[in-house]
């Protein structure tokens, strides 16, 4: 058209590169090929023509957030005469609808971050990966802590449920690791803390968990409940962390670890890959974050309790052993995630593993066999409808050697002798070697022989060392007093 403005019709279509003929049929209807095309008429009859506007509209009037496949389903119950074929057409125009009619949806607003500002927290459930300790399912979460501007991360193996005290270890955790602290830090609504709790346990937890930031100079912020999108910087993490664990799981060959510290072991070693990643954005990042202050804060919730005349102490619908000389006190009990320390008054007394009642609410126990041994000598009858029996155990070869001991002699009988096997593990020491014998006896269909057991587990008068003492001469202090004093006097 350029040409056409100074030249004639041929030499305008010379210098455009194409034929006399097309510049013709241009001048007299300028119009693109595709607008001179005649609109497309329907080939088929509309389906929903009768329906639509009748039926669906209302409904989705009615019912903005009801769904196209109810819809369709509601339809063909009215209409069989319409068929399953008219379901995508369906979606399509419900589609088309909202898009015109539909009301105003949700805007995720993208943010700016900063370096050194906002801190994430929050826990992922880890059953999916079918964890094993010793062969035994691993039933546990990640404490999953990040920076959003750097990408560092910290996880930390939860063993119970979602809880201020799990939150406050794994977070001082993560805090300690990095070397500073966010200016935010953000979590959920923690609702999953708060199930069960009256209000007082509430506002005390909410209090708590506003003091844990106040100690480190964060200022604490939740996501509305229900909003994943508010965490997002973390939730999608979570996806990635546990693709990169269930990677590692298949490189390594299986699932199972020999003990949890090795798990967690594991666990730390691939988060450090990532975070080796993100090197040059954390160490930007760590230069703007807060100092520490000079120590932790408390990460465990402390609880009185009074050990009964059972010997032990009942918390959290969990009953645990201790020795029966603390029958009658009151005992202070930190509790951490995975374990107890227990105090009296101000002296630390022992580190009990923490146990969780059952999900159905049933009470559990922890027992430690040594605890109770000396008192089930004098009543070794006890052991037989003992509520605890089963955890009282310290290995499976003894629990098998018990049932082995009720099936094949009386009952009186076979209490004393597991009893004294258990008293035999306790004075000399032999727990592991003695379920290994215990064991072998099984493999052959043998009860226990006491006495050889006895004389195998008794210490070798020949193996004890014979430890001499040499007293040195008093004469010897005397030259120190005197040197001591020459130096004084000099």
């Amino acid at each position: 058209m350029k040409f056409r403005q100074t030249e004639p019709i041929a030499i305008a279509a010379a210098k455009a590169s194409f034929s006399a003929a097309t510049a013709y049929r241009i001048e007299q209807d300028p119009r693109l090929p595709s607008a001179k095309r005649e609109p497309r008429e329907r080939r088929r009859p509309d389906p929903l023509s009768a329906v639509f506007e009748e039926e669906v509209v209302p409904m989705l009037a009615a019912a903005p957030d009801l769904r196209p496949i109810a819809i369709f389903e509601e339809m063909i119950r009215r209409h069989p005469e319409l068929g399953h074929g008219v379901r995508r057409t369906l979606e399509r125009r419900i589609r088309a609808w909202r898009a015109l009619h539909g009301a105003e949806r949700e805007v995720i607003f993208r943010q700016t971050h900063e370096p050194g500002r906002m801190g994430l927290s929050d826990f992922t459930d880890m059953g999916a990966l079918a964890i094993t300790i010793g062969g035994a399912a691993l039933e546990h979460r990640l404490y999953h802590f990040r920076l959003v501007y750097s990408g560092f991360e910290h996880a930390h193996v939860v063993l119970g449920g979602e809880s201020f005290v799990a939150l406050a270890e794994g977070l001082q955790n993560a805090l300690w690791a990095l070397g500073g602290a966010p200016s935010e830090h953000r979590s959920d609504s923690l609702s999953a803390a708060f199930r069960n709790l009256a209000q007082d346990a509430r506002e005390d937890l909410t209090r708590r968990y506003d003091d844990l930031c106040a100690h480190y100079g964060m200022t604490p912020t939740r996501n509305n409940k229900g909003i994943a999108h508010e965490n997002g910087s973390i939730e999608s993490s979570h996806g990635h962390l546990k693709s990169a664990i269930k990677d590692a799981l298949l490189m390594r060959g299986g699932a199972d670890f020999a003990d949890l510290s090795t798990y967690r072991r594991f666990i730390d070693e691939i988060v450090s890959r990532r975070n080796a990643r993100n090197r040059p954005r954390i160490d930007t990042e760590r230069a703007q974050l807060k100092t520490l202050p000079d120590r932790r804060t408390s990460d465990y919730e402390e609880v009185g309790v009074r050990v009964t005349s059972s010997g032990g102490f009942t918390l959290r619908k969990v009953f645990y052993t201790v020795p029966s000389r603390l029958i009658g006190h009151q005992l202070r009990v930190r509790l951490y995630d995975d374990r107890l320390d227990v105090f009296v008054g101000g002296t630390e007394l022992m580190t009990l593993p923490r146990g969780r009642a059952h999900p159905s609410g049933k009470h559990a126990q922890v027992v430690n066999y040594r605890h109770v041994i000396h008192a089930l000598r004098k009543k070794p009858m006890a052991l037989l409808n003992l509520v605890y029996r089963d955890q009282l155990f310290p290995r499976e070869a003894f629990r098998r050697t018990f049932d082995a001991l009720l099936e094949r002699l009386p009952d009186r009988q076979a209490c004393r002798i597991m009893v004294d096997l258990l008293a035999l593990a306790h004075e000399r020491g032999c727990e592991a070697e003695l379920a290994e014998a215990l064991a072998v006896g099984l493999n052959a269909n043998d009860l226990p022989d006491m006495a050889a057991l006895r004389a195998q587990f008794t210490p070798d008068p020949e193996k004890v060392p014979t430890v001499v003492v040499t007293l040195a001469p008093l004469q010897s202090y005397e030259a120190l007093l005197d040197d001591s004093q020459m130096g004084d006097a000099a």
